[in-house]
């Protein structure tokens, strides 16, 4: 259990038999009374938010929470499998629950998966990904004075926006947080 002043930013609790995250924290003691802690909070399961107030003396739950090391392995249907590097157990997790992870998961990757009493809820990927350009329009030259960005897809459909001068081929790299264009590795 975690006490009212354990609570900080990043900080994994458990309300109601699921796990939250504190993705917002404040420290609030008034002139007379006990001092309160106000935070905001983010189901780690269906993503609401709310807020909640604590008084110092109350006590929180501390949710059942556990990190493995596991590879992508491939696509079955709707669903998407990952070995455990040590167990070579598999985990089949549904789109929903990846989202827009999708996009950016490459065989033999590893990631970890974020289980809540042996329920993955969560999966985080590498920070950085490449992928090549597999379709966007000839750049221009000699309009670099200013951040021009054009639409491009890379081999799974996934659209982001790129510089002009990236061509069809190219090898970029991808902020998988964000969804972003970071730069580009190799020519075509």
């Amino acid at each position: 259990m975690y006490s009212a002043s354990d609570l900080r930013k990043g900080l994994k609790i458990e309300i109601d038999g699921e796990p939250w995250g504190v993705i917002d924290f404040e420290f609030c003691k008034p002139g007379k009374g006990q001092a309160l802690y106000r935070c905001k909070l983010k189901n780690m399961i269906t993503g609401n938010t709310m807020d909640k107030t604590y008084r110092a003396v109350e006590k929180i739950g501390k949710p059942n929470l556990e990190e493995r090391e596991v590879f992508y392995s491939y696509q079955d249907g709707d669903f998407y499998v990952f070995s455990d590097a040590a167990t070579y157990e598999e985990y089949r997790l549904a789109a929903a629950t990846l989202g827009n992870q999708v996009n950016f998961l490459i065989e033999d990757t590893e990631c970890k998966i974020l289980f809540f009493n042996d329920k993955p809820i969560d999966v985080t990927l590498p920070i950085f990904i490449e992928k090549a350009v597999a379709e966007t329009e000839p750049g221009a030259r000699g309009d670099t004075a200013t951040n021009v960005t054009k639409p491009a897809k890379i081999d799974n459909g996934y659209q982001l926006d790129v510089p002009i001068f990236l061509n069809e081929g190219d090898v970029i790299k991808i902020d998988t947080r964000i969804g972003a264009y970071v730069e580009r590795v190799r020519k075509a």
